[in-house]
């Protein structure tokens, strides 16, 4: 792991955990500076921030379209921060980051995504809108590995699609949700009433930077940002995305809530991981992550962790590639 990643994990702290049903959280913070310093020493703003303020144009890359790839034009005059894993609906088909780039401001740039809506390819809207998700849990994992063979095949930040399709049907099905199109933003839609009664019970903390999730007795991975203020902007979309998987497993039997222990455990096993590091979409590198138990990314710049996400990976260990 690069040691400025691997410095940035050490010296985090994991704040008091807070608990409902089976599902434990545990505040992430860090010490350091809470901003980061670009070329013309602005901030960076986040994709719901940029969207609201009308900073930011997002699109097909062109009428016909294409399914990895879509437009974005950043009229801003600091860099926005697109999430790996957030949703972008409307246009031809909804979509979500494959990894997270820290925008060019005053720029246009084709940015790699995945479908999360199977059967729609028609447009509903010229623009894209933000979803207020960021993709589930098991998306995410199952997406971060493939991005990470992608890379290291042929260069591309392009995940496998059908796996992203498969387990969104799969997370559909657990969640006994039919929807027309195959959309992942309809399992999130069904569950609104279950995903605010869970939101409740983890509220933001002052200083937090990140969370680290616990369902059932295990460690299901984390995200750190390194400004707090966007955190506190994306801590509920976030929260979401594992809150969903706390949902859809409710009534297995709990596991042991070793919690401290596991938590340190987990961050040891992603601190030996190992590797690669390759340029990023937009400033700074992306580096891809994996470890025996553990697949992860981070995003860097100027010297600094602007996010780094890690997920335990169980059973889904990908090794073949569908385009």
């Amino acid at each position: 792991m690069d040691e400025l990643i691997a410095e940035y994990i050490y010296r985090m702290d994991l704040g008091e955990v807070q608990e409902y049903k089976g599902m434990s959280v545990f505040p992430l913070y860090t010490s350091g500076n809470d901003s980061l310093t670009c070329e013309d020493d602005s901030l960076y703003i986040t994709l719901k921030e940029a969207l609201d303020m009308d900073l930011l144009t997002v699109t097909e890359v062109d009428d016909s379209g294409s399914v990895p790839e879509l437009k974005v034009i950043n009229k801003a005059d600091v860099p926005v921060l697109l999430l790996d894993g957030e949703e972008l609906i409307g246009a031809k088909q909804n979509r979500v980051l494959n990894t997270t780039i820290l925008l060019k401001q005053k720029s246009e740039t084709l940015i790699p995504v995945s479908c999360t809506e199977q059967g729609r390819w028609g447009y509903n809207s010229r623009k894209f809108r933000e979803s207020g998700n960021v993709a589930s849990y098991r998306v995410r994992r199952s997406k971060s590995a493939t991005v990470n063979a992608s890379l290291k095949m042929n260069g591309d930040f392009r995940s496998d699609q059908r796996a992203v399709w498969n387990e969104i049907d799969d997370m559909s099905r657990d969640a006994g949700v039919t929807s027309r199109t195959r959309a992942m933003r309809d399992v999130y839609q069904s569950m609104e009433d279950d995903l605010d009664k869970y939101n409740r019970s983890f509220p933001v903390q002052d200083g937090q930077k990140g969370i680290l999730v616990m369902v059932n007795g295990e460690v299901m991975g984390f995200d750190v940002i390194s400004s707090g203020i966007a955190y506190y902007v994306l801590h509920r979309k976030l929260l979401k995305s594992y809150v969903l998987e706390a949902i859809l497993s409710e009534g297995e039997v709990e596991g042991d809530f070793n919690g401290l222990d596991k938590a340190r455990t987990f961050l040891d096993d992603v601190r030996l991981s190992m590797g690669e590091k390759h340029k990023s979409v937009g400033y700074g590198w992306d580096h891809r992550l994996e470890g025996p138990t553990v697949v992860g990314s981070s995003l860097t710049y100027h010297d600094q962790v602007i996010h780094v996400a890690f997920f335990n990976r169980g059973e889904n260990k990908t090794n073949e590639i569908h385009y």
